[in-house]
């Protein structure tokens, strides 16, 4: 097994357009008066998913890496409490910390020192292999459901 060429695989999942849109195209050019809407047929909002969706990395983050880190209560830790931000600077604000996550999670998996198969010290069974993986899926997941929003909003010009 070549183990850099598995964590350089293991970074790009986060962040890839291979297979789907990236989190910079899915975000390009958000119109701010939507930021809050709830399109019919959709039970959240671009705020509420793209804040659920960076509540979520942060902790898949800190757990794999401080063994002081408390997890949010599930659910309401997850999500924010209104559908629209409180301002278009509290959305720029986490489009900016969900990309330094990302980045801190690319750069944890890419590190030599990172053992990816030993159980976490402080979990109940969890690698970081397994946290990657879990992220990768969990952003993947909610980047389509942003994706369906724009779109059902008439504001996706992408594929």
């Amino acid at each position: 097994m070549n183990e850099k060429a598995l964590r350089e695989q293991l970074a790009r999942i986060l962040d890839w357009g291979e297979s789907h849109v990236d989190w910079e195209g899915a975000l390009k050019s958000f119109p701010p008066e939507h930021y809050g809407t709830r399109p019919a047929g959709s039970p959240h909002s671009a705020w509420e998913l793209l804040e659920h969706i960076r509540l979520a990395q942060f902790d898949i983050l800190e757990f794999s890496r401080d063994p002081k880190h408390v997890s949010p209560p599930w659910p309401e830790g997850y999500w924010p409490r209104d559908p629209a931000p409180p301002s278009a600077a509290a959305w720029a604000k986490s489009v900016k910390q969900l990309a330094e996550d990302r980045r801190a999670m690319e750069r944890l998996v890419k590190d030599p020192k990172t053992d990816l198969f030993a159980k976490i010290p402080h979990g109940s069974g969890q690698t970081i292999l397994r946290e990657i993986l879990l992220l990768a899926d969990h952003n993947a997941y909610h980047l389509g459901q942003l994706v369906l929003v724009r779109k059902i909003l008439g504001d996706w010009k992408g594929s």
